[in-house]
């Protein structure tokens, strides 16, 4: 009976902790006003690079991405703006750090980012994740704001649960090419809007 308890005992503690992990990234949605009003800053911004490393801080494996400010909406923002997250794979090993819903910045692509107060240690992520990490796409010719979402009315939405809720100033007309997309000049007008309030 012992033996039976001692082997059932790290079975049952390995699938405690495995839920823990899976539970630990779930988040609620976050709306753009939410975001807008507790964020530190709001850039938008290219990345320019990405470097995984170990922190000195912290001694973890990090990545430092690096972006070209290229409007800043809200906080002090240089002409560059470096984030620090935890995670990533050191080049030229085989030390690997994965943080599920951490999100990840492609070099070269364009994104509007809210972003909290860096931790202590000087961590900080997009506020909800990647919820808050817009991506810039060009649909004919004209920057959008794409997130994958559901930018579009609540009518035309699968889940009221996953859609992000904008004004009605910035819902998209439903003639473009996708109905996740708003205009950029569009969302950081607002954006602008919302965190003055």
């Amino acid at each position: 009976m012992i033996t039976f308890r001692l082997l059932i005992s790290p079975v049952v503690l390995l699938l405690v902790c495995w839920g823990l992990q899976a539970s630990a990234t779930s988040l609620l949605p976050v709306s753009p006003q939410r975001m807008s009003a507790v964020a530190e800053s709001i850039f938008h911004g290219r990345v320019i690079d990405n470097t995984v490393k170990l922190d000195p801080a912290s001694g973890r494996v990090a990545t430092f991405t690096t972006f070209k400010v290229l409007e800043a909406v809200k906080g002090e923002i240089g002409k560059t703006h470096v984030i620090k997250q935890i995670g990533g794979e050191l080049p030229g090993s085989s030390v690997r750090l994965v943080i599920h819903g951490v999100p990840q910045f492609e070099t070269g692509a364009e994104y509007v980012v809210f972003m909290p107060a860096p931790s202590s240690l000087g961590f900080a992520s997009p506020i909800g994740l990647s919820q808050g990490k817009f991506d810039i796409q060009r649909l004919n010719g004209e920057a959008v704001i794409i997130n994958g979402r559901g930018f579009a009315s609540p009518a035309s939405t699968n889940s009221a649960q996953t859609a992000v809720k904008l004004p009605s100033a910035v819902e998209l007309d439903q003639s473009p090419a996708r109905a996740d997309a708003v205009p950029l000049a569009d969302f950081l007008q607002n954006v602008r809007g919302m965190a003055k309030e």
